[in-house]
C-alpha cells in the first residue's frame, strides 16, 4: 500500500513538474503589437503581479492586455516611462498562465517607443 501511495504521489507530482516546465519554456506564439500605453500598474492581493493594456485603435475592442513578469525589471523600468506613449510591444503568448504570473497569456519581452502614425509629434 505504501508503494502505490509513493507511486501515486511521485507521479502526481512529475506530471506538475513537466507541466510547469512546458507552460514556462514553450511559447504558443511570438510577435509585436503597436499601440497607444493606456494602463500599466502592479495588482493583486496576496500576489501582486504587473498588468497593462495599449490601445491598437479607435473602438473599445482594440485593447490589447498583457502582462510582464516580475523578473523583467528592464521592461517594467521602460513601460513606466512610456505611459501615454504609443509603443511597440514583442510578446510571446503562453498555453496557459499561473496566477503568481499575470492575469494574461500575454507576456512582455520587449518594449520600444515608436512615433504614432496618428499624431505627428515633432
Amino acid at each position: 500500500m505504501k508503494k502505490l501511495l509513493a507511486f501515486v504521489l511521485t507521479g502526481i507530482l512529475t506530471f506538475a513538474v513537466l507541466f510547469y516546465a512546458f507552460v514556462y519554456f514553450v511559447p504558443y506564439s511570438e510577435g509585436t503589437r503597436a499601440g497607444e500605453l493606456i494602463k500599466f500598474s502592479k495588482k493583486g492581493v496576496l500576489v501582486k503581479t504587473w498588468e497593462g493594456q495599449i490601445s491598437q485603435g479607435i473602438s473599445g475592442a482594440q485593447i490589447f492586455d498583457f502582462s510582464v513578469m516580475g523578473s523583467k525589471q528592464d521592461v517594467i523600468d521602460k513601460l513606466k516611462e512610456y505611459q501615454g506613449s504609443y509603443v511597440k510591444l514583442t510578446y510571446e503568448e503562453r498555453y496557459a498562465t499561473f496566477f503568481f504570473w499575470g492575469d494574461t497569456k500575454y507576456f512582455i519581452t520587449d518594449i520600444s517607443k515608436e512615433q504614432s502614425p496618428h499624431f505627428n509629434r515633432e
